[in-house]
């Protein structure tokens, strides 16, 4: 008789109503695939908007059409537009911006995607390898020397990040902490 260990059978298996029978598949939102030349295009519109001097209107038109379906390079196209229009934004002009945002059709969703960005943002200018390059070369003496390259020279990286943090603030005070909670939770990346 062949013997069975019958602690490794998972028993949910057998039970038709088990949550280890249900199709996850179903809770993951549609995604519809976006091209990068769909990005540039729709980023080369939205800094028009912003030279313009519609930074409302070019921060609504890049959190509303976020390539969530969209590869690395597109989705950091897209992060890049959108730090800009940040940047370019008063400080003074950030709360009633974002309460007009959020008090408009779609607003919290849209704060919600803004809060995405904010985070996407935080975490790219804390990376040293996207704001500065190292190299090493040799020396005579047989001692390495390790040389450290900006990129856009400056602080750029902790420029941004202050950006992003007084932003986050502001956006914390209008949509309340629930935004932080439905990003967490969202299967959706930016």
């Amino acid at each position: 008789m062949a013997t069975i260990n019958w602690r490794t059978i998972n028993i949910d298996l057998l039970d038709p109503e088990s949550s280890a029978n249900f199709d996850i598949t179903s809770l993951a939102p549609s995604i519809t695939p976006v091209s990068a030349a769909e990005v540039q295009s729709l980023s080369g519109q939205i800094k028009q908007l912003l030279r313009g001097g519609d930074a409302e209107g070019a921060l609504r038109g890049a959190l509303e059409n976020a390539p969530y379906g969209g590869d690395t390079g597109a989705k950091e196209v897209h992060l890049a537009t959108v730090v800009e229009i940040l940047q370019s934004i008063k400080q003074s002009e950030m709360s009633p911006m974002l309460s007009r945002i959020y008090g408009s059709e779609g607003g919290a969703e849209a704060l919600d995607v803004l809060m995405k960005y904010l985070y996407k943002g935080m975490s790219h200018s804390s990376q040293p390898s996207s704001a500065s390059s190292r190299t090493i070369s040799p020396q005579a003496t047989g001692f390495s020397q390790i040389h450290s390259i900006s990129r856009g020279g400056g602080e750029g990286g902790g420029q941004a990040m202050s950006v992003l943090l007084s932003w986050h603030e502001k956006l914390v005070e209008i949509a309340g902490p629930g935004s932080i909670a439905r990003v967490m939770t969202d299967r959706r990346t930016v």
